[in-house]
């Protein structure tokens, strides 16, 4: 892992910790997860806010006031809001993909859960979705939670992700493979 990446690790997983325990105090572990799922959401959907949150252009003041009115509108419960606000003021905001992350992980664990990190060629069915977490599910074990991702590099079939372990499915795998045999045999 490189140092930026542990850093950033370091100090997201700090800022879940106490917000984890907060919310599991006052009962109030669904509603962190629907904020952490709304956060997700934002993150991945708007590079806008993504650039914002990255951004050392900002003074602390207006990215305090702009992540507070983004925490208003997307209706953030005080606990998450506040947290924003305070890693505004830190000059912590960049970590808040990596905060994401880690809440989920908390959550899920939680929950008697696992996330499995799912990319696939397309846009999968719901029958697909349910199949796919109903055979992780017997894998594993626990209930699964799926986190899909569309990358159509892929050409066809599934890259799945589950803890440390990962299935590789995926055509563009496939014909890595048969390049790298047929650079052995000539």
């Amino acid at each position: 892992m490189s140092e930026p990446q542990s850093i950033s690790t370091g100090i997201a997983g700090r800022y879940a910790t106490a917000l984890f325990e907060l919310s599991k105090e006052g009962d109030g572990l669904a509603a962190l997860e629907a904020d952490t799922d709304a956060l997700d959401v934002v993150l991945k959907d708007s590079p806008e806010f993504g650039a914002f949150i990255a951004s050392p252009i900002y003074r602390r003041a207006e990215q305090e006031n702009a992540i507070g009115a983004v925490a208003e509108a997307m209706n953030l419960k005080p606990v998450v809001s506040n947290t924003l606000r305070l890693m505004a003021q830190k000059r912590r905001l960049f970590v808040l993909p990596a905060l994401v992350r880690e809440l989920r992980s908390r959550i899920a664990a939680e929950k008697g859960e696992v996330t499995a990190e799912v990319a696939s060629a397309i846009a999968l069915s719901d029958a697909q979705k349910e199949k796919l977490a109903e055979t992780l599910k017997a894998a594993v074990g626990k209930d699964v939670k799926l986190n899909l991702a569309v990358d159509e590099s892929l050409i066809g079939g599934l890259v799945v992700k589950v803890g440390s372990q990962m299935i590789d499915t995926s055509i563009r795998s496939k014909l890595a493979a048969l390049q790298n045999t047929m650079k052995e045999v000539g």
